[in-house]
């Protein structure tokens, strides 16, 4: 299903990250929201979608507006991963 496109932020972006389990994708979900979006120019939303994928959508003013907070999402989500796999039990296990 295709969203209709926002004239106030025309260009959008959806990313889906699955991760190894619902619980995995649920603490990514909980660590990443906490984060605002700086910019009034970008708006995003996250949610979490079949069960273990977790689903940012964003949507901009401008194709470099959409890159530089894709850019910094991105960022965070290897931070997020990072610790996980350093320091979450089942991941450690799952090696």
């Amino acid at each position: 299903m295709v969203s209709p496109v926002d004239p106030d932020f025309p260009c959008s972006l959806t990313i889906d990250i699955p991760l190894p389990t619902p619980r995995l994708a649920r603490i990514a979900l909980r660590a990443l929201q906490v984060d605002m979006e700086l910019s009034p120019l970008v708006r995003r939303s996250f949610s979490q979608v079949e069960e273990s994928v977790l689903r940012t959508e964003y949507k901009a003013t401008t194709n470099r507006m959409l890159r530089v907070a894709v850019n910094g999402f991105m960022e965070s989500v290897s931070v997020v991963l990072g610790v996980m796999e350093e320091l979450d039990v089942d991941v450690l296990d799952a090696d």
